[in-house]
């Protein structure tokens, strides 16, 4: 709401808005872009110009989405799955990635799927053998060996000191 009202006050007209792109009525905003820079910079939004940015950005997007709300449930494989939705050769995407941002993209949806994994294990409505299920994996045991390898602590242990920092309402 805040990204179509900034570009709506500039006189811009949105015609679509998802995460990470806006397509506009307009097919010149040189402008006003400046003024729009600078306005969706005041609510910490950046326009994103490049290709190669943008490019990034759709990847993360679409590995938050895919973590997020599909449970990370595609029939082929990242690399497939990023290439089809993208239209991109999927060597050039992830060299690109890298080279970028400093990881790779099977990196990148490792770390979003163990983010996934501590909120699921926060809510405390499913075990663990449900959020490997759920998210994927093939074995609890690979869930809990790679939640170890990233945060340092086992699923259990974390779930364990998350209980500790929360006092029972009687208590506060």
């Amino acid at each position: 709401m805040v990204v179509k009202s900034t570009f709506e006050k500039l006189g811009l007209h949105p015609t679509q808005i998802e995460l990470g792109e806006i397509v506009l009525q307009e097919n010149d905003i040189s402008v006003v872009k400046e003024k729009l820079i600078s306005e969706l910079q005041s609510f910490g939004f950046f326009l994103l110009n490049d290709k190669k940015t943008q490019t990034i950005e759709k990847v993360k997007s679409l590995i938050i989405d895919l973590v997020q709300n599909k449970d990370s449930s595609i029939e082929v494989t990242l690399s497939e799955y990023l290439s089809r939705e993208l239209l991109q050769e999927y060597n050039s995407m992830s060299n690109l990635f890298s080279e970028v941002e400093g990881i790779t993209i099977e990196k990148y949806y490792i770390l979003q799927k163990i983010e996934k994994v501590k909120e699921l294990l926060v809510y405390d409505e499913l075990t663990l053998s449900e959020i490997a299920d759920k998210l994927n994996y093939s074995s609890v045991a690979y869930l809990s060996n790679q939640f170890k390898k990233i945060t340092g602590l086992t699923p259990s242990h974390f779930k364990k000191l998350k209980e500790r920092k929360r006092k029972p309402l009687d208590e506060v």
